[in-house]
């Protein structure tokens, strides 16, 4: 029994009429929702502001490179991690030039997609094909920067939600720097100036043609590929560098 504002008794609705009241478990379920909401939104939110400020710094470490060391440290593995960084400017041309050719050959003229690489992959699953990588080189960066390397659907819509930022913000240098100097290139291995000495015993600016499209031709699986078991890879990355008049 209740009162309504001019002082009249009211009969509140009783039985089957009356509005059931949101159970506990439901109002908890909706509670953590929001949480969880908040908490994907102010990551979102983080890794923008991350982005302003790796236009001028270099990341001190990314998400792929603490997953590295979380495996690491599982498994009591004797891991060591070893990170170069070297300035865009200090590379030859022929340096991102063929990582772009193996990668994303038409990387300086999309903004952030490859619409057509997107439509051959969605058409390989409409044929029952086995679908080929379509992702960019800022995808894959934010990938590394912000994320792992496992197949989760989150970590997916993150590197698609990121990409327009990171191309406004960065520019295609940047991005090609960053990417350069913070992916994966062997069991350990960060970075071109790193990989180049692992590889090849040089430093990243002595790099040759063959030889930056031989550390190019690892990108896909850095862990399981080397310069020696890739010979192929190189080739067609050379003949695409030719092609493309690089």
């Amino acid at each position: 029994m209740s009162y309504d504002l001019i002082g009249i008794r009211v009969q509140q609705p009783t039985g089957p009429e009356a509005a059931p009241e949101p159970s506990r478990a439901r109002r908890m379920a909706a509670r953590a929702g929001k949480v969880v909401l908040a908490l994907l939104v102010g990551y979102y939110v983080l890794c923008v502001v991350l982005l302003v400020i790796y236009r001028f710094a270099n990341p001190p470490i990314t998400g792929v490179q603490l997953e590295r060391r979380i495996e690491a440290m599982l498994s009591d593995d004797d891991y060591r991690m070893r990170k170069r960084v070297v300035s865009y400017e200090r590379l030859p041309r022929h340096v991102p030039r063929a990582v772009m050719a193996a990668e994303d050959g038409r990387f300086l003229t999309h903004w952030g997609f490859d619409l057509k690489e997107m439509r051959h992959a969605g058409s390989a699953v409409f044929d029952g094909e086995m679908p080929r990588g379509a992702s960019t080189i800022t995808q894959q960066l934010m990938k590394n920067l912000f994320g792992c390397t496992c197949r989760n659907p989150v970590r997916k819509v993150y590197d698609f939600a990121l990409t327009p930022p990171a191309e406004l913000i960065l520019g295609k240098q940047r991005i090609l720097e960053l990417y350069l100097n913070n992916v994966e290139w062997g069991r350990g291995i960060f970075g071109i100036e790193a990989a180049a000495r692992h590889h090849y015993g040089t430093s990243a600016r002595r790099l040759s043609r063959a030889q930056a499209a031989g550390l190019a031709a690892l990108l896909p699986n850095p862990r399981k590929r080397t310069p020696d078991n890739t010979p192929e890879y190189r080739g067609e990355i050379l003949r695409r560098m030719a092609h493309r008049g690089w």
